[in-house]
């Protein structure tokens, strides 16, 4: 593993605990930052995880 796709998975950790973290606030009703605010850091966050994690995996084949 290269330190670049090292830094990707880190990022895709980070953006999955920010995916999750937003589904655990919707499902209670009463989202800290608002509904709008975590709805939208959710839709950002999934795509960017797979995308993420898809570069790291892929920086990391290439690498071998």
């Amino acid at each position: 593993m290269t330190p670049k796709s090292g830094l990707f998975l880190g990022a895709a950790c980070i953006s999955a605990i920010a995916a999750v973290g937003s589904i655990f606030e919707l499902s209670s009703g009463n989202p800290e930052l608002g509904t709008m605010v975590t709805t939208t850091i959710l839709l950002i966050s999934v795509p960017l995880t797979g995308w993420l994690f898809w570069a790291a995996v892929r920086d990391a084949k290439a690498n071998q």
